[in-house]
C-alpha cells in the first residue's frame, strides 16, 4: 500500500481515477491547482470508496467563484491538509496550500499582513468579497499559516510552493520541513519533475517536485507522467511587484 502524491491536474482528474483503480493507493494527495469543473465530490466520485482523498489549494483555485466553490465548498472541504498535520494511512502528512505573495508576505522581507483576520480589518470594506477576506488571498499563504504547523511532528509535508531547492523556491518551505522532522516532501505549482535528493538530504529531507499531471509514489517513482506542457508565462495572480516566472496552464 502506497500514497500518490498528484501535480497540478487543472480540472482534469480522469489519470488520477484511472491509476487509483488500477493501483489501489490508500491514498491520495493532490498538491493544488485543482480547478475542479463540478464539486470535488463529483469529479471523484468513482473512487472515493477505494482510497482516501486529501489535498491542498494551489494559487490558481481562487482564480473564480467556480474555482473556489468547487473546492473549499464541496463535501470533501474537510479533506483540505492546509495548516495542520493528518495521519493518512499510517503516515502523518503536513500540509501547507497556496503561494507567498508580496502584497501579503515575500520571505524573507517582513510580513506585512501576520494574518488573514488582520488583513480583513485593515481593508477598506470594498476590498472584501461575500464580506470577508478577497478570493485571491484564500490562496495567499500568511505567516499564522506557518505557525499553525509550528511544533508539530510529520513524516512528509506537501506544499503548493517549492522550497528553496528549486530556483524560484523559499526557505521558509525547507526550513519547515526541518522543523516537522519530515523525512519527506512534495510540491506542485511549477509543473515540472524535480528530484532534489543531492540538495536536500544534507537536511535530513528527501524532497520532489511533482509535474503538471503527474504522480509520484510516497518513494518519489513517477507512476504518471503527462508530458510537460511548456508555456512560460508570468502567475497572473502574483502582484506586479514580485512576479517570477513560472509554468502555468492557459
Amino acid at each position: 500500500m502506497t500514497i500518490f502524491f498528484c501535480g497540478d491536474v487543472h480540472g482534469d482528474f480522469q489519470h488520477v481515477v484511472d491509476a487509483v483503480k488500477r493501483h489501489r493507493p490508500a491514498g491520495v494527495v493532490l498538491l493544488g491547482d485543482l480547478q475542479a469543473r463540478q464539486p470535488l465530490e463529483i469529479e471523484l466520485a468513482d473512487i472515493l470508496h477505494q482510497t482516501e482523498v486529501w489535498f491542498i489549494h494551489g494559487n490558481h483555485d481562487t482564480d473564480s467563484d467556480p474555482d473556489y466553490d468547487n473546492l473549499f465548498g464541496s463535501s470533501l472541504a474537510d479533506r483540505n491538509l492546509h495548516g495542520r498535520v493528518v495521519d493518512v494511512a499510517g503516515v502523518k502528512i503536513a500540509g501547507l496550500g497556496g503561494v507567498l505573495r508580496g502584497q501579503i508576505w515575500m520571505p524573507p522581507a517582513h510580513a506585512n499582513y501576520s494574518s488573514a483576520d488582520e488583513f480583513i480589518r485593515r481593508s477598506e470594506k470594498g476590498n472584501r468579497w461575500r464580506g470577508g477576506l478577497v478570493r485571491k488571498h484564500h490562496s495567499s499563504i500568511f505567516p499564522e499559516d506557518f505557525l499553525k504547523l509550528r511544533g508539530q511532528r510529520a513524516d512528509v509535508l506537501v506544499t503548493h510552493e517549492a522550497p528553496s531547492f528549486h530556483a524560484h523556491g523559499f526557505g521558509v518551505i525547507a526550513d519547515l520541513a526541518c522543523d516537522l522532522g519530515a523525512g519527506k516532501s512534495f510540491h506542485g505549482h511549477h509543473h515540472e519533475q524535480f528530484d532534489y535528493r543531492n540538495q536536500s538530504q544534507a537536511r535530513g529531507v528527501d524532497a520532489f517536485g511533482v509535474g503538471f499531471r503527474e504522480i509520484m509514489d510516497l518513494r518519489g517513482r513517477v507512476l504518471v507522467n503527462e508530458e510537460f506542457d511548456g508555456v512560460l508565462d508570468p502567475d497572473a495572480s502574483a502582484d506586479a511587484d514580485t512576479l517570477r516566472y513560472q509554468t502555468v496552464i492557459n
